[in-house]
């Protein structure tokens, strides 16, 4: 005869389960896979082209992460779909920790806000493995545009609905997204135009194409030799390899802010203790001064993270951008 139990009786049986549950596997071996990992090559997916922000960072991170796992860190471009293309690749892949992603905060933060439809739930299907790097963004302009510094350009702006065109690398990047957070703040209108891509973006903005861009960095040499003028900075705070750039909210563009935050993402059932791995050494390499010097050669700075703080800031994006999608209605669709 089976007696039936009081709640006390399940809540202590419970309890110990749980107990016993836990004891066992932290005394127990960590997962065969954990243990030996790496033992093979580490395909890095970066969803954009060459030559953009996210390609670079990709690359200053994954020589000396290479070096660190004593296994080669190869990165591919797949780009396409504001990133989605290599998202889904990502997502897709196996959860065993030879398949990474380094991508901008707009995979998660924006895309699915923007997107009608997504062949993968970035909630869902991927996990946040390590922030890279914070990204900021310049506006700046072809010479041949007659204005010298940011309120200058506000007023030609607003004197020339509809005749100018800004670059970004697809609809939903944080560039985009500036540029609509610029025209709704500045009640002026200009033409977007998005590519495949910063890289592509800036070779048209060098080529008078386009009449500006927030570039995430990669035209600052550009800027340097006279090719581009930098008028502002889009970001909360000055950078400091141009301080006596003011920011938008100088000018008069309270609270503009459209940074972004780069990191590397991993499918999500990959093991806790590869995830753990790869944030303590990528942390690590962030910490060096080598690291972050270039990356504040792109005009960004390095944001070691773990992984619950990289995810919370992500949440703390998509509520950002989240009104302005709205209000400005932007699919990228």
């Amino acid at each position: 005869m089976i007696r039936k139990m009081n709640s006390k009786q399940l809540s202590y049986i419970r309890r110990n389960f749980l107990v016993l549950f836990l004891g066992a596997n932290i005394l127990s071996p960590l997962p065969l896979l954990a243990q030996t990992w790496p033992s093979k090559p580490i395909k890095l997916i970066v969803n954009f082209p060459p030559g953009g922000a996210a390609d670079q960072i990709a690359r200053v991170i994954s020589l000396p992460l290479q070096e660190v796992l004593g296994q080669p860190v190869i990165v591919e471009n797949r780009a396409g779909a504001g990133g989605n293309i290599g998202g889904d690749a990502l997502a897709k892949s196996p959860a065993d920790g030879y398949t990474l992603l380094l991508t901008s905060g707009g995979l998660v933060s924006i895309n699915p806000a923007i997107y009608n439809k997504m062949s993968f739930d970035p909630a869902k299907d991927i996990i946040p493995v390590a922030a890279a790097a914070r990204v900021l963004v310049f506006l700046e302009v072809n010479p041949s545009l007659p204005v010298k510094d940011a309120k200058e350009f506000i007023a030609y702006a607003k004197a020339n609905p509809g005749k100018l065109t800004y670059g970004s690398p697809g609809n939903g990047s944080s560039p985009h997204l500036a540029g609509e957070m610029f025209k709704a703040m500045t009640q002026t209108y200009a033409v977007h135009v998005p590519y495949r891509g910063a890289a592509p973006a800036m070779q048209d903005l060098l080529g008078g194409q386009v009449n500006f861009m927030f570039d995430p960095g990669i035209g600052l040499n550009h800027v340097r030799a006279g090719k581009l003028r930098l008028l502002a900075v889009g970001s909360p705070k000055r950078s400091q390899l141009f301080p006596n750039v003011p920011t938008l909210s100088e000018v008069g563009l309270k609270d503009f802010d459209a940074d972004t935050v780069f990191g590397f993402y991993a499918p999500t059932g990959t093991p806790v203790a590869i995830v753990t791995r790869l944030n303590t050494e990528i942390n690590k390499i962030l910490a060096t001064q080598v690291v972050k010097d270039r990356i504040a050669a792109l005009g960004g700075e390095v944001a070691p993270m773990t992984p619950a703080e990289f995810d919370a800031k992500a949440h703390e994006d998509t509520a950002r951008f989240g009104k302005l999608i709205k209000d400005r209605n932007i699919s990228g669709d």
